[in-house]
Order: C-alpha cells, then sequence, then structure tokens
C-alpha cells in the first residue's frame, strides 16, 4: 500500500517529533481529576463476585496500596448495582476515599442506578443499547435514523442521571463488541469503533454534559493504536471537546506476554501525548497491574526537554492504516521476510554450546545435533568474543568489523561496521554488512549506502524520545527512496524485567505498529558488569522479548497467542489457573491465537481475533468456539480442554509437541 502524505497540522498529535501531552479538558471523579494538566491516572478492576462485599473491599484496598487510583467494579445486574453502595461505605468507613467505578455492558437500568452511587460509570455502545447477534443487516439512512433515536431513547436517562449526580462516564467501545448496525455500514474496522463512541458522544453533547472520557481498546494492538489517533482526528475535525482518553489493551494475557502486548498499544499511544488515564490488562491478580501501568506512565514524566529531534513536515506513513515501508530483500533481511531477532552475547567470553539455549538454540551431545524452539534467534552479535563451535543452521554470528576482517571465516560470518569504519573499509561480506549508525548520522549513511546491496543499518539512538527519534530517521529515509532494511537497536542500563520488556515493547513496538523496521537487536552494551550467570539470564530475556515485541506488533508469530481477559466479578472460572492448563497442552502450537474469556460478556465479541475460543457459559460449563462459531455448548469444564484440542485437531491445526 503507498503511503499517505499526512501534513503535521492535521495529524492526531501535537508533534511528532517534540513530546508533550494532548492538551484535554479536565473530568472530575470524585476526588480524582483524569486530564487537563493532571498526572496521568493508574486504574484498575476487582476480580471478585460484586455481591462478596467483604471481598470487594479487601481486595480494592490491594489494588489500592498497590498504586491504583480509580477501582472498576462490575454491574451487570441491578442487584451488583444497588452492592456498589456497601462496598463504597465499607472503603470510606476504611479510610479509603478512591473513586468507584461501574462498568455497566447490557443492563440500563443497572447503569441508572450505578450512576446514583459511584463516582463513575462505564457503559460500552455495542452491548449498552445496541445489538449483537453477529447479523449482516441492510439499514438505510432512514432506517439507521430510527436505531439511533431508539438508542437515544435508552441512552438518555442515564445521561440526565449522571449530569444530576456529579457523576463521569466513560464511552468505552471494545473492537470486538461493535455492534451489528456498526459492522454492517462501517465494517470490523477503527473508523467503526470511532463512530459508535461518537454516536453516545453527540447525545451527551446535546445534553451538555461533557464529564466523559473515551477509550477505544482491542486485543490487536495495530487495531487499536490506529482507532485511538482516529477518534482524536475525529474529535477535531467534527468541532468536539478534547475528551481525555482512557487507554488499554483488552485481552494482554499474563505474565511477559501481557506485559508486552500492553506496552505495544498503550505505549506507543504514550509516545506521542495521548493518554490520561491506563488500565493494564493482565490475567493476574488485579494489584499487579497498578505498578505495571505506573512504570509504563513513569517515563514521561520527565520527557519534556528532550534533546530536538529534526521537525517533520509531511509525514509519509499513514497512521490509520497499516502501511508497511518496503525495504529491499538483502540476504534474508527486508522484502517479503518476517522481521529477524538479532540476540546480543558478546559479554560471554568463550560461550559454550549448552549456553546457547539462552537464545532457543539446543546443543544435544549425544546426537552431536542442533534443536531449536520457537524462539530461536536469528542472528547473534558476539562482538570480539569469538563463538569458539560450528553453529547451527539457523543461526548466524555478527562479529565487530575489525574481528572479522582479520577472521578466517569471512563467508559464515557477518561484520558489523561504524560509519567511520564503513567508509575506510578495503573489504566487506559480499553478501552482508552490518553498518550501526544513531539516528542523527541518518543523512551520512544514506548518502554512503545509497547503491549498495550488501548492506542492511543497525538503527539507534541517545535521546531519551527514542521512538520518534528513531521515527524520525525512517522518516528521511522514505524521504530519499531509500530501501535498505533496517534493524532497531535498544538497550537500557541496569533495570528490572518488567522495565526491559514495557521499555522494549514501546521503544521497538510502536515503529512497527507503523510498518517501520525489518528486525529487533537488543544490546548489552549499557549493562554494568555482572556475573556469567546473570549476563546469561539477561540474555535470556532479552531474547524472548524480542521475540515478543514482534508478535505483539503482529509482525512475526512465532509462538501461540492467548487473548485471556482479566478476570472479574462476572468470570465463570478460574481463568489463571484455566489460562495457565490451556498453555500447557498448545502452547506449542505456532502462531494460533486462542481466546480465553471468563464470560459471553467477553465472549465472542472480545475475542473477535482468536483461532478458537473458550468462554464461560455457566457455572462449570463451558462453550466452545472456532473463530465466532459456536462449536460445542455447555461442555463441563473437566472435559473442555480436551474437547478444546479435539476441534484444533478436526480443524487441521495440530501438532504433536517436541520433546527437546
Amino acid at each position: 500500500m503507498e503511503p499517505i502524505i499526512k501534513s503535521v497540522d492535521q495529524l492526531y498529535c501535537d508533534s511528532l517529533t517534540s513530546y508533550s501531552r494532548r492538551k484535554t479538558i479536565p473530568v472530575k471523579i470524585g476526588d480524582v481529576i483524569v486530564g487537563g494538566d493532571n498526572p496521568i491516572v493508574v486504574q484498575s478492576m476487582t476480580t471478585v463476585d460484586t455481591m462478596d462485599t467483604e471481598g470487594s473491599i479487601e481486595q480494592s484496598i490491594r489494588m489500592i496500596e498497590a498504586g491504583c487510583e480509580l477501582v472498576r467494579i462490575t454491574a451487570p445486574s441491578i442487584k451488583e448495582a444497588e452492592n456498589l453502595r456497601h462496598i463504597k461505605d465499607g472503603l470510606r468507613k476504611r479510610g479509603y476515599n478512591t473513586p468507584l467505578v461501574a462498568d455497566i455492558h447490557f443492563t440500563p437500568n443497572a447503569a441508572e442506578v450505578a450512576a446514583r452511587i459511584v463516582e463513575k460509570v462505564r457503559v460500552n455502545p455495542g452491548n449498552y443499547a445496541d445489538k449483537k447477534k453477529f447479523e449482516v443487516l441492510e439499514y438505510t439512512d432512514i432506517t439507521y435514523q430510527d436505531e439511533l433515536d431508539r438508542i437515544r431513547e435508552r441512552f438518555l436517562p442515564l445521561v440526565k442521571i449522571c449530569k444530576e449526580h456529579g457523576t463521569a462516564m466513560r464511552i468505552g467501545t471494545n473492537h470486538g463488541s461493535l455492534s451489528d448496525r456498526i459492522m454492517s455500514r462501517y465494517g470490523d474496522t477503527p473508523l467503526g469503533m470511532v463512530e459508535s463512541a461518537l454516536e453516545f458522544l453527540r447525545i451527551c453533547e446535546d445534553e451538555n454534559y461533557f464529564d466523559i472520557v473515551i477509550s477505544m481498546k482491542s486485543s490487536n494492538t495495530q487495531v487499536m493504536v490506529q482507532a485511538y489517533r482516529l477518534l482524536v482526528e475525529k474529535l477535531d475535525q467534527g468541532g468536539f471537546k478534547p475528551y481525555p482518553l482512557h487507554l488499554g489493551v483488552t485481552e494482554a494475557g499474563e505474565a511477559e506476554d501481557g506485559r508486552i502486548k500492553s506496552a505495544v498499544g498503550i505505549g506507543t499511544l504514550l509516545e506521542d501525548g495521548l493518554g490520561d488515564t491506563v488500565r493494564v490488562s493482565l490475567t493476574e491478580d488485579p494489584e499487579f497491574e497498578a505498578p505495571v501501568a505506573k512504570a509504563l506512565i513513569d517515563r514521561y514524566a520527565h520527557r519534556a526537554g528532550h534533546a530536538e529531534i529534526k521537525p517533520i513536515q509531511d509525514y509519509p506513513v499513514n497512521p490509520y492504516e497499516h502501511f508497511k515501508r518496503h525495504s529491499e530483500e538483502i540476504y534474508n533481511f527486508g522484502g517479503h521476510n518476517v522481521p529477524r531477532v538479532i540476540t546480543d552475547i558478546s559479554k560471554i567470553e568463550k560461550i559454550s554450546e549448552k549456553e546457547m539455549k539462552t537464545v532457543g538454540h539446543f546443543y544435544l551431545p549425544e546426537l552431536d545435533k542442533w534443536k531449536m524452539n520457537d524462539q530461536g534467534c536469528d542472528f547473534v552479535y558476539s562482538g570480539s568474543n569469538l563463538i569458539p563451535f560450528m553453529l547451527p543452521n539457523g543461526m548466524k554470528e555478527i562479529q565487530d568489523a575489525t574481528i572479522w576482517t582479520s577472521g578466517t571465516d569471512q563467508q559464515n560470518k557477518f561484520p558489523l561496521f561504524d560509519l567511520q569504519s564503513f567508509a575506510a573499509a578495503k573489504k566487506y561480506h559480499t553478501q552482508l554488512n552490518f553498518l550501526e549508525i544513531f539516528d542523527t548520522q541518518i543523512v551520512e549513511a544514506i548518502a554512503l549506502i545509497s547503491d549498495r546491496k550488501d548492506t542492511v543499518l543497525i538503527l539507534k539512538t541517545e535521546n531519551k524520545h527514542t521512538m520518534p527519534a528513531v521515527r524520525r530517521a525512517f522518516v528521511s529515509l522514505l524521504e530519499a527512496k531509500s530501501e535498505i532494511p533496517v534493524v532497531v537497536k535498544v538497550s537500557y542500563p541496569d533495570q528490572s524485567q518488567d522495565e526491559t520488556m514495557l521499555y522494549a515493547a514501546t521503544d521497538v513496538g510502536g515503529l512497527l505498529i507503523d510498518g517501520l523496521g525489518d528486525g529487533i537487536f537488543m544490546s548489552l552494551e549499557k549493562e554494568e558488569e555482572h556475573s556469567r550467570e546473570e549476563i546469561l539470564e539477561q540474555i535470556k530475556l532479552h531474547n524472548s522479548v524480542g521475540f515478543g515485541v514482534l508478535q505483539a506488533a503482529r509482525t512475526r508469530m512465532s509462538k501461540t497467542e492467548y487473548i485471556s481477559c482479566p478476570s472479574c466479578g462476572r468470570t465463570l472460572f478460574d481463568l489463571q489457573e484455566t489460562t495457565a492448563m490451556i498453555r500447557k497442552r498448545t502452547d506449542h502450537l505456532k502462531g494460533v491465537k486462542i481466546g480465553i474469556m471468563g464470560c459471553i460478556v467477553n465472549g465472542p465479541g472480545e475475542m473477535a481475533d482468536a483461532d478458537y475460543g473458550y468462554v464461560g457459559s455457566g457455572k462449570g460449563k463451558i462453550t466452545l468456539y472456532k473463530g465466532k462459531e459456536v462449536m460445542k455448548r455447555s461442555v463441563p469444564s473437566e472435559k473442555a480442554v480436551d474437547k478444546l484440542i479435539e476441534i484444533i485437531k478436526e480443524d487441521g491445526m495440530w501438532n504433536e509437541p517436541e520433546i527437546i
């Protein structure tokens, strides 16, 4: 697809090169103000049954003490909505004044009760007053307007109650629960998500009610990012107020995968100054969500004042549709190749075959053979510490150019140059050379390699505004019509594992979302001295994160993807235990997407991208899906995983796991 050149004046953010928060109207939610000049707010959601008053109070307290500033609680029916009063009173008696948010899905009456009790209600336009039966419907302009009038009639009472009681509202569109009406007119698109929210927003503004936060969530990070950007553009074009944005990736999953996927979506938007409140949705206890959200947000506390980045006049990337920068194929980079993973092992002297398991390659000494798992890296960078054994076919070695030039194997190993050594070199590899540069050297690099067909760029930056600085270098390549493949290199000083996951997912994932980049290279160059064991652990983490970022950005599917919702009070089974059980049986199914949903509310819609689905439909009962099609209903939970595997086998997508 050809890029659409957009003037920066038409874009979704203040600047693509200079960090600043989008200026929004402030929305008061109890004692918390979202938007305006206020810090980004962290929120999360309880997982216990809303009718368990004490359990809800205790869990809310754990969440608050972990850093949660807004607590969301599901209210699927009137009885849960009424019980919010007891939960709120119990928290206040314990000295906690954190605002509560009622999560509403199908029941307008419950919303109207909750809006008189809590400080904010969240409604999902696709569920609240619209229809979702996965039907394709035909509408004339008149019949479409009739449906809008019906929605207004159902929604207006809630708006009036919120206005009367000073209750805020989140209009929260979810990609997977777009109504049949929206799907029929706009399709399964970011535009459909935006229009779904704007319909409700117009009703609010007609009533002069403006205490509104908006969200555009999806489990697909590309769709999520595009929808938020498009929302901002449509708000500006439509003359709406600049409402605050709540950011989140739905059903992100658990552990490393959940953190990386959340950061790819949320971090990409934060980089451009979008977002006023954040929730990281993990299939873990909710008190673990707030620290992850805070770690993402804290990066921007001192982001303003970064080193200057050359402004962009016209942006040669369409930020509202997936665009892939075309790069020429060089060796196995660029062209139609998947993005490559380069893992840095340069701080390990005399690395052994056994230690290569940290990069996904396993040596079997009894057979004198190598095996590779789904995260076997494509290249290792050894620097000046040569690898003293023959590598498997699935992996190649990159050496510092000075080492390579004087080495004995200049065919199977590849040199890494800097700008100066590349310009002065007398010898290059005939097929593949790497030129490592800073973003500020991009113009010199283009001049040096514009006619070469044997060189891949390794692009890095020293600017703390990392993603936009590297993005600016890509713009220079696009402007010069250079099709050289580019691998993005990132390195971080000693920090927690969570921070490494989140930062890499933001800095590289944000570029991949926009179709920029042909690989990821996580470097050890900023690490302090550590023991051999500690360095090997860091290498293992970097390798895993590299593959995780590519998968989360939907650019290279190397492992099974689990679209699993965070637990909530509606959940009909133990999500964490069930997800772990399904993962144990299926995590060898490369590229297969499995949705694991706790209830029908987060059922076939929310797992719209999944190949197969496992959805709670009653106590101890599971409904199994292939795509959006129900395959088996009311399966006893103790048999459901076996039945799910039967469906996968019948579909021809099953293979037996290999034992390494």
